[in-house]
């Protein structure tokens, strides 16, 4: 193994190298650290720095030394988004209106990181409440693609997905409520996962609470499963977390995908819009699998408007977390945020009720269907302009950001961002893969064999 730029390792490599001797954490966060310096005054990918990275590397260190390591990620760089709490530090919410002060305890996912051995180097930075897909909030400015600094890397965990392409560590955390973690996993070529929903504890909860989860983004399926496999389990902080003991979603992730029933869906649940790049992502993945020995099917599934009931429940979301802010800081937030805010604040609770009975309805139907996985686009196109304007907001919900990754939050299914490339602009091209709900080591197995076929 070449350990010559530890930067560039994946977090299985780096295990295996401190395991060997052949690498330290300090060393290797030293290198993660001196990129950062070098590329993040371009890119802004964080929040705020962790100060105590360096105590946590060398106390690592100490223990690999020994042949101690206390946990699956003993020594490895992590960085948690800044919609997550972490002790000693602030959490802002990319918003000019939250408290500066650092909070007084850690989130569950942050309790497991610590108890695994990770290094946390810092937060990320968010989408203000994490409300919309590209990468800029009015508290830390505008996060770039590494790709193209010129390009969005996606939102809401922005700093998330650029500091995963840019090498500044392998494993980060981030949240989705509508594709917060998959699309900017898609536009910045990295590894998404949207878990099921509950197998990541959480709390406190933000905005989008009962869509919403918290899960992995890194650069190989791998890695984004050994990070899972910490960040899930039962938390008594979160009553809706799944009551189960902690699984090891590397088991059977190389097990291929032969005979496994896997249905392209097109239609979820109305004309969601896709480019040329998206379909032959979906082509080059869709003939990746049945060459592995998949069995496809193309799916038909009767689902009610997605975008409507999505975009209900969005928009009440914001429109409560606006109403939530002290009036006199009002003005401080994103104008969009706020106006998309005034369109939804008068909506009637019969609707909003409605709405909810739709995504449950959407629910039964996607678990009715007869395959094991699902694969279909994961984004409309390609990053656009990080300095784009956003027009209607509201349309832009389901025609550019997240067309095809909603549905899965509606619905709780586990779901994830593959990537498949570049195209001839240079830009990542990504596919999604899903399973049926507490399948995650399904999607997972999935999304390996698409990452193995492609290469």
């Amino acid at each position: 193994m070449d350990v010559t730029d530890p930067a560039a390792l994946d977090a299985e490599e780096l295990l295996a190298a401190y395991a060997a001797k052949q690498l330290n954490p300090l060393e290797a966060l030293q290198a993660v650290t001196e990129r950062i310096a070098r590329r993040n005054p371009e890119i802004n990918a964080f929040a705020v720095m962790n100060a105590q990275a360096l105590q946590a590397a060398r106390a690592s260190a100490q223990r690999w030394a020994r042949g101690e390591p206390e946990g699956a990620l003993d020594g490895v760089p992590v960085t948690v988004k800044d919609l997550i709490d972490m002790e000693g530090l602030p959490t802002r919410r990319g918003s000019k209106t939250t408290d500066a002060a650092p909070v007084p305890a850690d989130a569950p996912l942050v309790r497991a990181l610590r108890a695994a051995g990770a290094v946390i180097i810092g937060k990320t930075t968010t989408t203000e409440f994490g409300w919309k897909s590209p990468g800029d909030c009015p508290l830390h400015g505008i996060t770039r693609n590494p790709w193209n600094t010129a390009h969005t890397p996606g939102g809401s965990s922005s700093g998330a997905a650029a500091a995963a392409a840019a090498f500044f560590g392998p494993l980060h955390v981030g949240t989705d409520a509508g594709g917060s973690i998959r699309i900017p996993a898609a536009w910045s070529g990295v590894v998404g996962v949207k878990p099921t929903f509950g197998r990541v504890p959480q709390w406190p909860l933000g905005a989008f609470g009962h869509v919403a989860v918290a899960g992995p983004m890194a650069r190989s399926v791998r890695d984004a499963a050994l990070l899972l496999s910490v960040l899930a389990g039962y938390d008594a902080a979160d009553p809706f977390s799944l009551p189960e003991t902690k699984h090891d979603f590397l088991a059977g992730i190389e097990d291929g995908v032969a005979g496994v029933r896997i249905g392209v869906l097109m239609h979820p649940g109305f004309a969601a819009p896709v480019d040329a790049d998206g379909m032959a992502a979906l082509a080059t993945a869709r003939q990746s699998l049945q060459a592995q020995g998949a069995v496809i099917t193309d799916l038909v599934v009767d689902l009610p408007d997605i975008s409507e009931v999505f975009s209900k429940i969005w928009g009440v979301a914001l429109a409560r977390a606006v109403d939530g802010t002290a009036e006199e800081k009002r003005g401080l937030l994103d104008v969009v945020l706020r106006d998309v805010a005034a369109q939804f604040r008068a909506t009637p609770g019969l609707a909003v009720m409605a709405a909810e009975a739709l995504r449950v309805q959407a629910a039964h139907v996607m678990a009715a269907l007869e395959v094991d996985a699902i694969l279909c686009p994961c984004v409309p196109h390609c990053a656009p302009l990080a300095e784009a304007p956003i027009g209607d907001p509201v349309a832009a919900l389901w025609q550019n950001w997240a067309p095809w990754t909603l549905l899965f939050n509606l619905t709780r299914q586990p779901a994830i961002s593959v990537p498949m490339g570049v195209n001839a602009a240079g830009l990542p091209t990504a596919v999604q893969v899903a399973a049926g709900i507490y399948r995650d080591d399904v999607a997972l197995r999935v999304a390996r064999a698409v990452e193995r076929g492609v290469g």
